[in-house]
């Protein structure tokens, strides 16, 4: 089969002349396998690793909304009623999930914005839109009613991980135990499938640069998986940007947030010195 290179920067040129008013509203729902994830303890009875493993799981189990039209779009979690609970009352309803993050694109600036916290102080994140180099493979499925095509990025194995797993095997070959097992890096594959009839280049969170919408994307042992789209709604789709935070690059902040895991595991050795 033939594989076809695709360039997210030749996209824009693709669907400028698509109707601007066209807009739509995807909702997606994530799931994460924990078949490679595994939870190392003599502490724990296999009853507890079970539980604790299920717990996990459920945490990645989440539902989002990608709300778009053919210039900008913004995803974020969605909002849902948590379970009923007992009050004075009688019950009382409250929401859960629903994180605050959101994930803006603009395709007119070429950018994204992003508004994250690290440990309570906020930030918002303004840089160009990654650039995905798209492997079309032209291998075919139908997502509900839509054909959608697959086309995957491979992302080598980079020399950090190889030297944090080569640590790990150190600290196991002088007796040294850990809590998680990291399994050994691999090349990486993210595979996407996107609906023709869909033409406008989006997909969950970062991911863009395909001439359809992704319906089904595929993260390491994540799924995002679309599962309902309302195309052009009556009521006109509001999409802004996030405001609020501290502005910085994504390198800005990703040293920011570096340096301040690193001063919290100082801080804990520190502790631990203290109280052994």
């Amino acid at each position: 089969m033939k594989t076809l290179f695709f360039s997210s920067a030749f996209l824009w040129l693709t669907l400028s002349s698509f109707a601007q008013n066209f807009q739509g509203i995807a909702y997606y729902s994530s799931q994460t396998s924990m078949k490679n994830f595994n939870i190392t303890s003599d502490d724990m009875t296999p009853d507890v690793k079970e539980k604790m493993m299920e717990s996990m799981k459920k945490a990645f189990e989440k539902n989002y909304v990608l709300s778009f039209n053919t210039v900008e779009s913004i995803y974020s979690e969605e909002e849902k009623l948590a379970a009923p609970k007992p009050s004075s009352n009688g019950v009382s309803v409250s929401f859960s999930g629903g994180g605050d993050s959101k994930y803006y694109k603009n395709f007119k600036t070429k950018q994204y914005t992003t508004d994250l916290d690290i440990f309570g102080k906020e930030f918002l994140v303004v840089d160009s839109l990654p650039k995905f180099n798209w492997i079309i493979t032209g291998e075919e499925k139908k997502i509900g009613n839509y054909t959608c095509i697959k086309a995957q990025i491979i992302i080598p194995v980079t020399e950090e991980e190889l030297k944090e797993y080569e640590d790990y095997k150190k600290k196991l070959e002088s007796g040294k135990t850990s809590f998680f097992t990291p399994s050994e890096p691999k090349e990486k594959i993210i595979e996407a499938w996107y609906a023709i009839e869909i033409p406008v280049s989006n997909g969950p969170n970062k991911y863009w640069g395909l001439p359809g919408l992704i319906l089904e994307l595929h993260e390491g042992e994540t799924t995002f998986l679309c599962s309902k789209i309302v195309l052009n709604p009556k009521e006109k789709i509001e999409i802004k940007a996030p405001k609020n935070g501290k502005k910085v690059t994504q390198k800005e902040f990703d040293e920011i947030k570096e340096k301040k895991l690193n001063s919290m595991k100082k801080l804990k050795l520190t502790l631990l010195g203290i109280l052994a």
